[in-house]
């Protein structure tokens, strides 16, 4: 009985004299463990994610200084939790019951997690990429957990879910070093193609930022309704890729159609069938009689 009173007036004691419980150093220890544990968690992801950048991508230090400051976060919130006097194992036995009710709820988050993981190993494009999907073409600005973020070219910010890339297509615009520009013109039938071949590789030699290998292609592509369909294709590099795109379409206005090439436009000719015989008969009247007259 004795016994009991002492250890209930220990604490009352303790405040008495000016010295701490036990319970509160536990819990000043947990929350320096947890202030501290955090901060150099941060510290040493920063690190591992910039030496990441620098030994392989922009994209792998992103993922790298992630997955570190998710495990080391983990590791503090345990040991702080374990100062503090909570039982770790209770809180594990209660956060798998959790992953698993909230696995069942949501389906659609965890197959964003697993098309994620599929998009890391493959790395169809990567940090800093100018990439096109479903319609929206942009630069990836970060590659998350359960989506991809993308800054259109007007500045806007659309984030696109990890299974819908699994899914579509994917076009790179910025995986290749040069890419190459197809301009389609339209010469009419009586016109002749070799003066516009000319002017054409004349273009390409004179334009600075067109490259010479691979070389420019002048060919005739296409017989259509009213004219020859005629393909000019030449490269450049790939950040000067729509300045010199500018500049051709540029100089094939100026040069090509200002020294004499036409257009061609569709030409419709409508015939009057009754002109020239070709008008349909007259469906026979029901009441009247198919049967020459008697004389």
């Amino acid at each position: 009985m004795s016994g009991g009173l002492t250890a209930a007036a220990a604490p009352l004691l303790a405040s008495a004299t000016g010295e701490p419980s036990t319970s509160g150093v536990a819990l000043l220890t947990a929350l320096a463990v947890f202030v501290f544990g955090f901060a150099i968690a941060r510290l040493v992801a920063t690190g591992t994610g910039r030496a990441f950048r620098r030994a392989r991508s922009a994209q792998a230090g992103l993922v790298a200084d992630r997955l570190v400051f998710a495990v080391l976060g983990t590791v503090t919130t345990m040991v702080a939790l374990h100062q503090a006097g909570v039982d770790a194992s209770v809180l594990v036995g209660t956060a798998g019951i959790a992953t698993v009710a909230i696995g069942f709820a949501s389906q659609t988050s965890a197959s964003n997690v697993i098309s994620g993981v599929f998009l890391l190993a493959e790395q169809p494009f990567r940090v800093g990429d100018a990439i096109r999907v479903e319609g929206i073409a942009g630069e990836v600005v970060s590659i998350d957990l359960l989506s991809v973020k993308l800054r259109t070219f007007d500045n806007l910010l659309v984030r696109i879910p990890n299974e819908t890339l699994l899914k579509s297509q994917i076009t790179n615009v910025s995986h290749f070093p040069i890419r190459r520009l197809d301009v389609r013109l339209n010469v009419p039938y009586g016109a002749a193609v070799a003066p516009l071949r000319e002017a054409l590789f004349a273009l390409a030699s004179e334009n600075p930022l067109c490259l010479d290998e691979p070389t420019p292609m002048v060919f005739v592509d296409a017989f259509e309704e009213s004219s020859v369909a005629v393909q000019f294709s030449v490269w450049a590099a790939r950040e000067n890729f729509l300045e010199m795109k500018s500049s051709v379409l540029e100089e094939i206005q100026r040069r090509v159609y200002g020294d004499g090439f036409t257009a061609p436009y569709p030409v419709r000719v409508i015939v009057d069938a009754a002109s020239v015989g070709l008008a349909p008969k007259r469906p026979a009247d029901p009441g009247e009689s198919t049967e020459p007259a008697a004389r």
